[in-house]
């Protein structure tokens, strides 16, 4: 199961012993600069986490499934993240 963004707000909260209100905010605005600046293409980097970044996707041809017609699916931009070592260490099943 997914954890939620009200349940990631009470552990910064238990954690650095904040409101509810404060916390959110630390977690709203942490989220508000890493889009704001993957919107300007630039990736972003945390260490011991990972970086995320935008790669533009080359135009590709495709196939409706439907009628079998080939067609053109158009470029378009995806964000990637790419974990740490530090990160990967951590979440390996011994």
């Amino acid at each position: 199961m997914a954890v939620t963004k009200k349940e990631i707000i009470d552990e910064i909260r238990d954690q650095m012993d904040m409101t509810q209100k404060e916390a959110e905010r630390v977690l709203v605005s942490t989220l508000e600069v890493i889009k704001e600046q993957l919107e300007q293409g630039r990736e972003v980097m945390i260490s011991g986490f990972g970086i995320w970044s935008v790669r533009i996707k080359k135009p590709r041809r495709g196939r409706n499934p439907q009628t079998g017609e080939v067609l053109m699916i158009a470029g378009r931009k995806v964000i990637t993240f790419k974990s740490s070592q530090i990160l990967k260490k951590t979440v390996q099943v011994e």
